[in-house]
């Protein structure tokens, strides 16, 4: 077990998780409020065709698509605010 003073690094995951996944949410939602659009704004990387490994009994499919928003970015900054406060 670890000391008493140290942080659950399980716990900052999966808070900065939530605040990516709400984060790109409230984004999504707020791409047609025009007053808040700026949230919504972001870029996507990843790969744009998936990549496919055919082995001839198995056939494999690989893709990776991320987009970070701005809504997102919040999300991340709040849930490690929250996560310092814990």
């Amino acid at each position: 077990m670890k000391g008493t003073g140290s942080k659950n690094t399980w716990a900052l995951f999966l808070l900065i998780l939530a605040g990516i996944v709400l984060g790109g949410f409230i984004g999504m939602l707020a791409e047609g409020v025009p007053a808040l659009s700026w949230l919504g704004y972001g870029q996507t990387f990843g790969l744009d065709a998936p990549l496919i490994l055919n082995l001839g009994l198995l056939v494999i499919t690989f893709g990776l698509t991320i987009k970070i928003t701005i809504a997102s970015i919040i999300g991340v900054v709040i849930a490690i605010i929250i996560y310092r406060f814990l």
